[in-house]
């Protein structure tokens, strides 16, 4: 009998040339998929909830995967799994049994990003990979109000890079917050999927509205415009999370 399996997996994409197999460098899909072989001695193919990136990280992401094996003893699998993904900074946190049905991306109803700036003269030490160091004082309250309006948006061209194969630049973000506590900024979307590069390109536009390179009006004009030649520079990868996939 068939199992279907869902692993909730947390990973530091630094050194990756992102989630999917690519023809040269590593891939936090290729080296989960090595290490399940290992483990499961079949060669097994996991289906991501989606892509992250070069550089972009997961705090929980979602991948699925099916097989005749019964995993029967959950902690030594986790175990077994961790011992040899740890080298490469990537854990898996869980494994749930799934019906037949489920699949880490068509399954999915929404996906939670964060992006993280450390607004401060200092650089980062202890961050240098895992965050923006911005050193001009952002207006936080600026950036909030740009954050509306994001979320009143449809369509999202202008943030849309140009290998991006999405059909359609539409999309519905139903959640965009801003929260700062000292000289951490934290921004968050959440949305039933996004546009490649929309996360770090709406980021980069939030930057420059609270640089005050730009006005809310300004902004606004940017957003409605619908062309990507109009975007602020992206925000770095290293600032990126994939936060939560939602079932």
């Amino acid at each position: 009998m068939i199992k279907n399996y869902q692993l909730l997996i947390e990973y530091d994409g630094t050194k990756f040339v992102g989630w999917q197999i690519q023809k040269k460098g590593s891939s936090v899909q290729g080296e989960i998929e090595k290490i399940l072989k290992k483990i499961l001695k079949q060669k097994i193919k996991i289906n991501g909830s989606g892509r992250t990136d070069v550089g972009v990280h997961a705090i929980e992401q979602s991948a699925s995967f099916k097989t005749d094996l019964n995993i029967k003893n959950k902690i030594l699998f986790l175990r077994s799994m961790n011992h040899f993904l740890s080298k490469k900074n990537i854990s898996i946190l869980n494994l749930k049994n799934k019906d037949a049905r489920f699949h880490a991306r068509f399954s999915a109803k929404k996906r939670s990003y964060k992006y993280l700036i450390i607004n401060r003269e200092a650089p980062l030490s202890l961050m240098r990979e895992r965050a923006w160091n911005i050193k001009k004082k952002l207006d936080v309250n600026l950036m909030k109000k740009g954050a509306l309006i994001l979320k009143k948006n449809k369509d999202f061209s202008t943030f849309r890079a140009s290998s991006c194969n999405a059909k359609s630049p539409f999309k519905t973000i139903d959640k965009a917050i801003i929260r700062k506590k000292n000289f951490k900024i934290e921004i968050l979307f959440r949305s039933k999927s996004f546009l490649q590069q929309q996360v770090r390109s709406m980021v980069g536009c939030l930057k420059y509205l609270g640089e005050g390179k730009w006005t809310l009006k300004d902004f606004k004009k940017v957003v409605d415009s619908k062309k990507r030649i109009n975007c602020a520079p992206p925000a770095p990868a290293s600032g990126l999370y994939l936060s939560k996939v939602y079932y």
